[in-house]
């Protein structure tokens, strides 16, 4: 079975209510990765990843996690969602509420929603931890450890509008995510970092024949270590499409603050050939005045069953002017190379 007909799948685990609930009806549902991985020729970097723990060892700590969600139906109209993910922060493994909200559904088309919830800033951030969502064990690197955090209190509205074109989606939210530990390559630390007034609205356009696109725009101000405020932006722009035969993934992000400039973007191609799918990912990430760091992602999928799929990726990765990236320094040289080859293999699942 082809994975354009599983997305649905995932996507109901982790988005808002695609299926209306009666009153006092339940869901519940799981997904999960078992993966392990390596890298290999980077002398001047102790890790590698969003947490740093790819290390020059297999490790399964990097990529594994357990995920389940449970929804019940309060009225016809409204619902309370719970999602719960087990996985890992450097060395410790946690359990944490990713999502825990009410969704009350004034029709067919619009949604509001209150509590904990996911800053819709990503194409796949309503999946993040979902990984039979996308094609990958490892969501781009270059692309994916730009927003450090994966949920706010707040709260949003959705608006879903049929057009000649297609699906016309809506989302806006409001919120904060205050005392939050994030991880800081470059310093090989964890600083702590409130997002206040965090603004994120969306706009997606899904069609029948031309796949999905996608815009998403977050603006937030911050502060680290409870230093003085500045203001973060945050801009997105994407397309996906999957006919059953050709598979392709693109997005291009910018993020910016008085204190620097990244661009990044991936592109990715892939081809179902029955339950295999073979793909290619090129990745790019540029910091204003600091370096870029790219990578050439080779993967092999493999459809076991209509809830699980074996994968299996290797990825190069490059840098200029001696630039980390998502590597974390070993040491302070005057020249560090920070290049590496990096193996993960897996299966994700849903049930």
């Amino acid at each position: 079975m082809h994975k354009l007909n599983l997305v649905g799948v995932a996507i109901c685990l982790a988005s808002n209510s695609a299926v209306a609930l009666d009153q006092g009806d339940y869901r519940l549902n799981g997904f999960g990765t078992a993966a392990i991985s390596r890298v290999a020729g980077a002398q001047d970097a102790k890790g590698y990843g969003i947490s740093g723990q790819t290390t020059d060892s297999w490790r399964g700590d990097q990529l594994s996690k357990l995920g389940g969600q449970f929804t019940y139906g309060v009225t016809d109209q409204l619902a309370a969602t719970v999602q719960t993910v087990a996985k890992p922060e450097q060395d410790d493994w946690r359990l944490q509420l990713e999502w825990a909200y009410l969704a009350y559904s004034i029709n067919d088309q619009l949604t509001v929603r209150a509590g904990r919830l996911r800053p819709n800033a990503f194409m796949f951030s309503e999946t993040l931890d979902v990984g039979y969502s996308y094609p990958w064990l490892r969501l781009p690197d270059e692309v994916y450890s730009q927003m450090p955090i994966s949920n706010y209190e707040g709260a949003d509205v959705l608006y879903n509008l049929p057009t000649s074109l297609g699906t016309v989606a809506l989302q806006a939210s409001y919120g904060q995510a205050v005392n939050r530990n994030i991880f800081i390559h470059a310093l090989d630390d964890r600083l702590d970092a409130d997002y206040k007034k965090l603004l994120t609205g969306s706009v997606s356009l899904a069609t029948e024949s031309l796949g999905t696109f996608r815009y998403s725009y977050t603006e937030s101000t911050l502060s680290v270590d409870h230093s003085d405020e500045f203001k973060g932006k945050f801009m997105s722009l994407g397309h996906q499409f999957d006919d059953g035969a050709w598979v392709t993934n693109a997005e291009v992000i910018n993020r910016r603050s008085p204190i620097s400039e990244h661009d990044a973007f991936y592109i990715m191609v892939g081809h179902h050939f029955g339950d295999f799918l073979p793909h290619v990912t090129y990745a790019q990430h540029d910091e204003s005045d600091a370096g870029r760091d790219s990578s050439w992602a080779f993967g092999l999928n493999y459809s076991v069953n209509a809830n699980i799929t074996l994968k299996s990726e290797y990825k190069r990765v490059e840098s200029t002017n001696h630039y980390n990236g998502s590597f974390v320094p070993a040491y302070n040289t005057s020249e560090p190379t920070f290049d590496g080859d990096i193996v993960s293999i897996g299966a994700d699942f849903v049930f």
